[in-house]
């Protein structure tokens, strides 16, 4: 080899080892900055107390897994958002049983806690606490499990949640979220807590009444229901918020926070992508979510009713009510339907016996749906 040839390489050698070194410094340098990061995500630091913060809802920065805590629980707060006057604790008993129940600053404290010989709604000493950045702290770091009463004191709410729980869990919230997408309404996907069922999270920019809300849930529901009748009716029995109206006496039906720290660390209780993959950064993912207006929510359910848009089962006429035999009104009592558009089977089996069974295999599932609906009927003694 010549010396020029050996200069030449003698001179890539000196540069590939300083980029080398180059690398390993920046190597050691994102090591650093993962550590750092790292121990700011662990919640679960001892003895640690938050300032309250004064504006929840005015979250205008990124959110990240690097974020410091009081950052993630206020980003936490502007989205999972209920009473701040009443939150649920969980707690598990014997034999496995385990329910929520409304937190109370007196609760086990003798004498004047008298659990389980008085029940907390009758109890004259109960305390109800209040919803504070400790308590979500606290549920995120893994010292308890919280929930949320979704219906405001206005019967307004913050957010749409659907609970699906079925074995086919994965098809029916994925064919929800095809829905949602189809519709352009931003929805997060959140495996429970069991890693046996899901939430699918819808969030508003302000409160909604809840009335309004259910009927969007209902719907987004009738339309994944047209292309997946396997979800079922019952899956409308699964809407949060739960009621339209406040119950009286009570707050309504709770729903289990997100993220808690024990459940998070088997992943479940987290928030998958369409394929239900992890987000590598939960609180990115979060922080990135646009929230709905209600001008949006008011004008897909107004057109779902002017376009004969099905919100669960159809409502009952007047003089529905009042014959003895709906089924032989004239067409232009009925409320009209649109047509199904999709190819059907010239010969559909029934067969009558204790029941009229209809066989399923032939059939779309946008007929299954018109069938159940039409089987079903409103209860307004329910």
């Amino acid at each position: 080899m010549s010396d020029e040839g050996y200069k030449r390489l003698k001179k890539q050698l000196e540069k590939a080892l300083a980029e080398c070194a180059s690398l390993r410094k920046e190597n050691a340098s994102l090591r650093a900055l993962l550590c750092e990061s790292s121990r700011e995500d662990h919640l679960e630091k001892d003895n640690i107390m938050f300032v309250e913060h004064t504006n929840v809802a005015g979250m205008s920065n990124v959110v990240t897994n690097g974020s410091t805590p009081s950052e993630k629980v206020a980003l936490f707060r502007s989205l999972f958002r209920g009473r701040e006057d009443v939150y649920a604790v969980r707690w598990e008993g014997r034999g496995g049983r385990s329910g929520y129940a409304p937190a109370c600053r007196n609760e086990w404290t003798k004498p004047v806690c008298r659990k389980p010989e008085i029940k907390c709604n009758a109890c004259e000493y109960r305390e109800l606490l209040s919803v504070t950045d400790q308590v979500i702290f606290d549920h995120l770091a893994g010292r308890h499990t919280a929930g949320i009463y979704p219906l405001l004191q206005d019967e307004t709410c913050w957010f749409l949640a659907l609970d699906f729980d079925k074995k086919s869990w994965q098809d029916d919230a994925a064919a929800f979220l095809e829905t949602c997408g189809e519709m352009q309404i931003p929805a997060a996907l959140e495996r429970s807590r069991s890693g046996n069922g899901a939430h699918v999270w819808v969030f508003f920019e302000k409160p909604i009444p809840a009335s309004l809300v259910r009927n969007l849930g209902t719907y987004i529901l009738t339309r994944t229901m047209e292309h997946r009748h396997q979800i079922g009716l019952d899956s409308y029995d699964r809407i949060f918020p739960n009621q339209n109206t406040l119950p009286k006496g009570g707050f309504g039906n709770l729903i289990a926070l997100p993220l808690q720290r024990v459940p998070r660390n088997k992943n479940n209780s987290v928030f998958l992508n369409e394929e239900f993959e992890l987000y590598p950064d939960q609180w990115f993912f979060l922080s990135t979510l646009r929230k709905m207006q209600f001008s949006e929510v008011e004008a897909i359910v107004r057109d779902a009713s002017h376009n004969g848009g099905v919100l669960c089962v159809r409502n009952s006429t007047e003089d529905e009510v009042n014959n003895s035999a709906p089924w032989e009104l004239p067409p232009s009592k009925r409320i009209p339907e649109k047509n199904i558009q999709c190819p059907l089977p010239f010969v559909v089996r029934v067969v009558q016996s204790n029941l009229i069974y209809i066989e399923k295999d032939s059939l779309p599932s946008a007929f299954l749906n018109r069938l159940m609906r039409l089987a079903a009927f409103q209860n307004p003694e329910f």
